[in-house]
């Protein structure tokens, strides 16, 4: 997202389906990869796309959770779906995957994530869990892909971020909770805020190579991202009665229009050439106002030299793993 640039507007709504968004769209030929396609968003994303003749391969953790969704399309029909093991937390499955994907590839959705994670835990590597999943993962994904992604000709690279960016810019003097408490949610929102970085750092990079990034905040929507969520938390933000039942609050989403805004960026030909911008309910955010803000998109998640700088921590710590 760049301030000279005007806010792009489409006809949709938050309550626009990830189908709807495609509607006469023609996906025939073009091979996508949906990280975290298995569940929630995730495998609605997977579907929208499939179901409008792309080739789309689930990259999760155990394949086997994507049997469903490859079986729905095995049959006769415009689409196929794939499914193979990514563990986003784990550099050396991240390599494997790289190295098993042969092609151009025509959109990139890094859609899986994990949230508020309680304690700080480590991934392989000695990166904090939500980091290393959330950003660093992605980063290497990206970079690992992007002689295919350029050899597409046109391609989109998607990154699911979230609201929860909006107070916590990226901590470049601890970015690991190494010296400072661990906090979750802090944690969570830091990663948030690197991912939009990560999609204005593509901007900046690969635009000669026909290669454009966008983030999104997909909204409120059940899913299993807040397995690591109390009760108690569950209650204080008004989803869960006392009894343990879910509460629909009327701006929750349901899985499928919160996998509309991903869509709209990986294969919609109204967005086609956008690049570096974040949307939420499928329209381009603007600039957050005020000391606590509750929409739009914070300035430290789409500051240039920020983006710059976390690039290059980024290989610094792919180089130093």
């Amino acid at each position: 997202m760049t301030t000279e640039t005007p806010r792009l507007a489409t006809p949709f709504t938050a309550r626009t389906t990830a189908a709807e968004i495609l509607d006469g769209v023609d996906l025939t030929g073009r091979r996508m990869i949906v990280t975290g396609g298995a569940s929630g968003i995730g495998t609605e994303t997977v579907r929208a796309l499939a179901r409008a003749g792309a080739d789309v391969t689930v990259a999760t953790r155990d394949p086997s959770k994507a049997d469903g969704l490859v079986a729905e399309f095995a049959g006769p029909g415009p689409g196929v779906v794939r499914a193979a093991a990514l563990d986003l937390a784990d550099l050396a499955s991240v390599d494997a995957f790289v190295t098993a994907w042969q092609g151009p590839l025509h959109a990139l959705v890094a859609n899986a994530g994990i949230m508020a994670v309680p304690t700080r835990q480590l991934t392989p590597q000695g990166w904090e869990l939500q980091l290393g999943t959330n950003y660093l993962g992605h980063f290497a994904l990206v970079r690992g892909l992007h002689d295919n992604l350029r050899a597409a000709g046109s391609a989109r690279v998607v990154i699911v971020s979230s609201g929860a960016h909006l107070r916590e810019p990226f901590d470049f003097d601890d970015p690991q909770f190494a010296r400072q408490p661990y906090e979750p949610w802090s944690a969570y929102g830091r990663s948030k805020s690197a991912d939009i970085l990560l999609a204005v750092g593509i901007a900046r990079r690969w635009a000669d190579d026909g290669i454009t990034a966008n983030a999104l905040n997909p909204g409120y929507i059940h899913t299993n991202l807040q397995r690591h969520l109390t009760d108690e938390t569950l209650r204080a933000f008004g989803v869960l009665d006392e009894a343990g039942n879910r509460i629909d609050l009327p701006y929750y989403k349901t899985p499928a229009q919160g996998a509309a805004t991903s869509v709209l960026l990986a294969a919609s030909p109204l967005v086609e050439g956008v690049t570096g911008r974040y949307f939420s309910d499928n329209q381009e955010e603007e600039l957050a106002d005020g000391p606590e803000p509750t929409g739009g998109v914070a300035a430290h998640a789409v500051d240039p030299a920020a983006a710059d700088r976390l690039w290059a921590y980024g290989e610094e710590a792919l180089a130093s793993r």
